[in-house]
């Protein structure tokens, strides 16, 4: 178990990179991918300035901080997209029995799957969110301090990872309803536009269920009230985005048992 857990980086990589070169045989057809994925990605981000265009603050956060909870919702799953969001066409392989090539391989079948037909061109959407981070930041005034710092950057790695676990979720789910791919986006893509928004418009149950149900809410707003110095809604502690971390193993943990859950389930299509 220890050497497969020392080897899986280095497989992942491995199929990675096959993908890449692929990708990268056509080197105008990727770029043009690749520009077209921000442009697609930063229309969000153009519907909010237009909306301050009318505005100067939404739920108590100016443009420059609605700027700054934007890029991280963007990048953490972003990220997550690039190097998990593959696992969500196992529904296919699982419907046409094609999964049974990678339980007979080598490699572990999650990395298989993740690695999957890996799309270079969604880097774009990280990129693109890089870039408004770099906006937000030069127009908000924060007080930083060591805490805002780790907290910030902790933020993009922990909410990648959170994101990523749901991903995985995801895929897990469709080994017992097959076609569900778009239940699972309902909860990534749906989470990023959600938590692109402070969290505070919308109804408490929304912030309760999104804290305590699935923690949307860890990825970035949380972590982003922390490093701003507001306070946290539902009367919970300031402090509390400094638990993403914790969440973030937890839904990886949670991710795991049901990914290994899904394995033992599958049958096959006989054919």
């Amino acid at each position: 178990m220890v050497e497969r857990l020392r080897r899986a980086p280095a497989q992942y990589w491995m199929l990675v990179l096959m993908w890449i070169r692929s990708s990268l045989a056509y080197p105008a057809s990727f770029v043009l991918m690749l520009f077209s994925s921000m442009l697609l990605t930063v229309t969000d981000f153009v519907a909010i300035v237009l909306m301050f265009s009318h505005i100067d603050t939404f739920g108590g956060f100016t443009i420059g901080e609605m700027a700054l909870l934007y890029a991280t919702a963007s990048m953490t799953l972003g990220i997550a997209d690039l190097f998990t969001g593959s696992i969500e066409r196992v529904g296919e392989r699982i419907r046409t029995g094609s999964l049974d090539v990678y339980l007979i391989r080598p490699v572990p079948t999650f990395l298989q799957t993740a690695a999957d037909g890996f799309a270079l061109r969604r880097i774009g959407r990280p990129l693109q969110a890089g870039l408004v981070l770099a906006l937000a930041l030069s127009n908000v005034h924060i007080d930083w301090t060591a805490a805002r710092i780790v907290m910030l950057v902790l933020s993009v790695i922990t909410g990648s990872i959170i994101f990523a676990a749901i991903f995985v979720l995801g895929a897990a789910f469709q080994f017992l309803a097959i076609d569900s791919a778009e239940l699972a986006n309902s909860f990534t893509y749906g989470g990023q536009t959600l938590t692109q928004y402070p969290l505070a418009v919308f109804g408490k149950e929304i912030v309760w269920a999104v804290t305590f149900l699935v923690p949307l809410a860890f990825v970035n707003y949380y972590p982003v009230l922390f490093v701003l110095g507001k306070p946290a809604p539902l009367g919970l502690p300031s402090w509390i985005g400094l638990l993403s971390p914790l969440v973030a193993v937890a839904m990886v943990a949670l991710a795991s048992l049901a990914w290994r859950g899904g394995l033992r389930r599958y049958r096959s299509t006989g054919s």
